[in-house]
């Protein structure tokens, strides 16, 4: 092999460990944490990360979502629901679609508690511990992005469980796509695990959840 080969294949090998080394990591950090609704330990609440709001509702990944959340609440796994997204206006307010949602499965209002600034899932984890005061839950999203979901939970000091939505059936091209993507985005998330930067948006604890959860 030649000396430019083998530069060639270093830089192959490099850069696929840059790739695989943070997706591995995720997987590992939700080892025996990531399951379907019947198959999750009881927990007080299920952190319901946001997705696509559309002007006519929520996306179908979103509904996705929402069909588990509901589900896991009454079936008794859980007894609240912290759903957790970009409320902006140009974001066709994520939470706000995501309780409404909720409301039309079943889901009471007074179960309900919104963190209008989850932005990206380590905010959300990280607001779910420091804000809401919540130290042990069942994550709710796409199968695609529990285990990086799962993992920034446990970092940011989250006792936390994953179920997620498998989503192709549904969407199959959009959940290629988010399995593709979780290579790239979990080299982001190891770098939150090992930094902890704080979420954009700081607030002192809330007691909404704790209420219902007394």
């Amino acid at each position: 092999m030649t000396p430019a080969a083998s530069r060639a294949w270093a830089v192959a090998g490099v850069a696929s460990a840059a790739v695989l080394g943070p997706t591995a990591w995720s997987y590992l950090a939700s080892a025996g944490r990531r399951s379907g609704p019947g198959r999750v330990p009881v927990r007080p609440v299920a952190i319901v990360l946001g997705a696509a709001a559309w002007p006519t509702g929520p996306s179908p990944l979103l509904e996705g979502r929402l069909d588990v959340a509901a589900q896991l609440f009454h079936e008794g796994t859980v007894r609240a629901l912290l759903v957790s997204g970009d409320n902006r206006p140009e974001s066709n307010r994520e939470t706000d679609t995501m309780a409404a949602g909720l409301a039309e499965r079943g889901v009471p209002e007074d179960a309900v508690v919104a963190d209008p600034h989850g932005y990206r899932t380590w905010d959300t984890a990280v607001r779910a511990r420091e804000t809401f005061g919540i130290d042990r839950a069942i994550v709710v999203t796409q199968a695609f992005h529990l285990p990086r979901a799962v993992a920034l939970c446990r970092a940011a000091g989250v006792d936390a469980y994953g179920v997620g939505d498998s989503s192709f059936r549904r969407r199959p091209r959009s959940t290629a796509l988010g399995y593709l993507r979780e290579m790239g985005a979990s080299t982001k998330a190891m770098a939150d695990a090992v930094l902890q930067p704080s979420p954009a948006v700081v607030e002192p604890p809330r007691g909404d959840l704790r209420a219902i959860l007394s």
